[in-house]
């Protein structure tokens, strides 16, 4: 039987899903009655935003010219932050459906995705979607898909995921136009992994793309990575149900459960062979992604010593990340100390996005309440005995006197946005210490910019102006070019004289000053008031930035004198002031968590 292995890509909310739906529909994978929208979206969370946050793979079966064809076919997320899930997912593809919605044309996304599958060596099927809506403009749609990838426009496909208009010859092209997978190069089993998640009752399940070989029902198998060993207990397919098969062949996809009951035994983009007969090399597998932006994670109930509410919140939190980690092997963790939040893991992700999307996941699928630091970049520190260290935490930042200079990653940045907010976005790049490297051309009303801009500057809240200047019709895509020496300083918060390291920061020295007196009044705000003046310091350095002060409360110590010589009086006023004084020397001040929570809004 031919088979086709395909990946659908596209932008954020071009319509994957709907067409991922439809074909499901008309291959009668899924009947009438048992057919919903996002069928394939199985979390609560991709549904309740509207958005794919893992890929799927489906397999189908459709007839063309007499002929039956296997697909395999794989629905990809649309933001930038997934990239990682989209390169695993062409891995395991010959080719690819680029779907185009026909109203808001090609978005930044588009662009990345197309590149990343030419890379990978896909053949792809330019689709423009959503024909069926009043303000569809296919032809216009066509012309920048031939200007911006060079497909001949009346090779696009014209196709309605809603109703399903041009479905039959969308399957069908996938038939003649994608190229059939490549015989196997030896009899040896060689399969990769391109996905695992963990199931209560079966254990790890892992999902492949058999590339050589045959896997069969019983066979022991080995992980060439990990170098562990396991019985396949079940093998199948997802059609989108489950469907339990004897054996799996060459460019077939499917999963397979063999009571792996260890986190630690798989790991995507590792290779499956057979432990008798094993192949001679691993099959190449992804190239690492490169973790962009850093939190931290604390369990909510954790004290300043490390206790917390709960017995076990920290394991629990542990667990959970694990669990997560293996559905999603995109970001990274460590175990961290705070002396205010007690302990809890340093996460890196591949951008905002992906860093709200494992937090909400972490509470409702592991079950932790969590409370979460303001997201950093990773910096390089060059030393002055030539050393070169990476740093995400700016409390890890060596002793100033031994450092050469900081590095700060870089982005290019390319925006597409509506003309006539051409010169706001400009503006909005200039503040955030951007350099401007070309303007192009993508239609009449269309154009696209490119930048280069520091990462720190876009982590925050970037995307959300650049949203609310083009009033939505605004996109963005950035990959990281290198990391460029800036004058780039650490600043410290004092309060009462000691150092604060959880509250520090490092930033631009033109942004420094503003920034601090920010942190400053938060703080101001959210601790209480002692017996003795609490001064709120920012430095950088042995010079301090910003101050404010908190000023002291003062107990009422004449109100018990009525009437007498004033000495009576003025003698207790001295007596309270010396006492003030050995306070503020002794005295400890605490800074409840509140204070923190507020300093670490992301908001600001």
């Amino acid at each position: 039987m031919p088979i086709r292995n395909f990946s659908i890509i596209a932008h954020i909310d071009h319509g994957k899903s709907t067409l991922a739906d439809r074909l499901l529909q008309a291959t009668k994978a899924v009947s009438d009655r048992e057919a919903k929208a996002q069928l394939l979206d199985s979390m609560d969370l991709e549904r309740e935003r509207g958005i794919t946050i893992k890929a799927s793979a489906v397999t189908v079966y459709h007839t063309h010219k007499g002929e039956n064809y296997q697909l395999n076919f794989i629905d990809t997320p649309g933001h930038v932050d997934f990239a990682y899930e989209v390169s695993r997912a062409l891995t395991a593809c010959e080719g690819a459906v680029l779907v185009v919605d026909s109203t808001q044309g090609v978005q930044a996304q588009t662009v990345a995705n197309a590149y990343l599958a030419v890379a990978n060596g896909l053949e792809l099927i330019p689709v423009i979607n959503k024909i069926d809506l009043p303000a569809a403009d296919p032809d216009k749609v066509a012309m920048e898909i031939e200007q911006v990838f060079g497909f001949r426009a009346e090779d696009c496909i014209l196709v309605s995921a809603k109703t399903g208009r041009g479905i039959p010859e969308l399957l069908d092209a996938i038939c003649d136009r994608l190229p059939a997978p490549r015989a196997a190069e030896t009899s040896k089993l060689r399969a990769l992994i391109f996905d695992s998640h963990y199931d209560d009752y079966k254990g790890v399940v892992v999902y492949f793309r058999v590339f050589d070989g045959k896997i069969k029902m019983g066979d022991k198998i080995r992980m060439m990575g990990t170098g562990r060993t396991f019985f396949v207990t079940e093998l199948g397919r997802y059609t989108p149900f489950i469907k339990k098969v004897d054996s799996l062949d060459t460019a077939e996809v499917g999963y397979m459960c063999g009571a792996i009951k260890s986190l630690g035994d798989v790991r995507v983009g590792d290779t499956i062979t057979l432990e008798y007969e094993p192949a001679d090399a691993a099959l190449p597998g992804y190239k690492e992604p490169k973790q962009m932006v850093f939190c931290d994670f604390y369990p909510a109930s954790a004290g300043a010593d490390g206790s917390s509410g709960k017995k076990g919140d920290f394991e629990a939190l542990r667990e959970a990340i694990e669990k997560l980690h293996l559905n999603d092997a995109s970001f990274t963790f460590e175990v961290e100390h705070s002396e205010a939040l007690g302990f809890g893991f340093r996460c890196g992700f591949l951008g905002l996005l992906h860093m709200d999307i494992i937090q909400e996941r972490l509470e409702r699928e592991g079950g932790v309440e969590i409370v979460q630091t303001a997201p950093t970049v990773s910096y390089l520190v060059d030393m002055n005995d030539g050393s070169t260290i990476e740093i995400h935490n700016p409390a890890d930042l060596p002793d100033l006197s031994k450092v050469k200079s900081i590095r700060e990653p870089i982005v290019k940045l390319e925006i597409i946005c509506p003309q006539d907010c051409i010169g706001d976005l400009m503006k909005l790049c200039e503040t955030r210490r951007g350099t401007f490297k070309a303007q192009k051309f993508l239609s009449d009303d269309r154009q696209i910019l490119d930048y280069e801009l520091p990462l720190a500057e876009i982590i925050y809240d970037f995307y959300d102006k650049l949203k609310s200047i083009t009033r939505g019709y605004g996109t963005m895509d950035y990959e990281i070019l290198d990391y460029r020496e800036e004058n780039l300083v650490k600043v410290v918060i004092l309060v009462n004289g000691e150092t604060v390291e959880a509250l520090s920061l490092i930033c631009h020295r033109s942004n420094a000053e503003y920034r601090s007196r920010c942190i400053l009044q938060k703080l101001k705000k959210q601790i209480d008031r002692h017996q003795f003046e609490i001064p709120l310091q920012a430095a950088i350095g042995g010079k301090v930035i910003a101050r404010e002060s908190i000023s002291a409360l003062r107990k009422n110590v004449t109100a018990k004198c009525y009437g007498g010589d004033i000495s009576r009086k003025r003698k207790l006023l001295e007596k309270q002031k010396e006492g003030k004084k050995r306070m503020k020397t002794i005295g400890v001040v605490s800074i409840p968590q509140e204070a923190f929570m507020a300093v670490l809004d992301q908001g600001d």
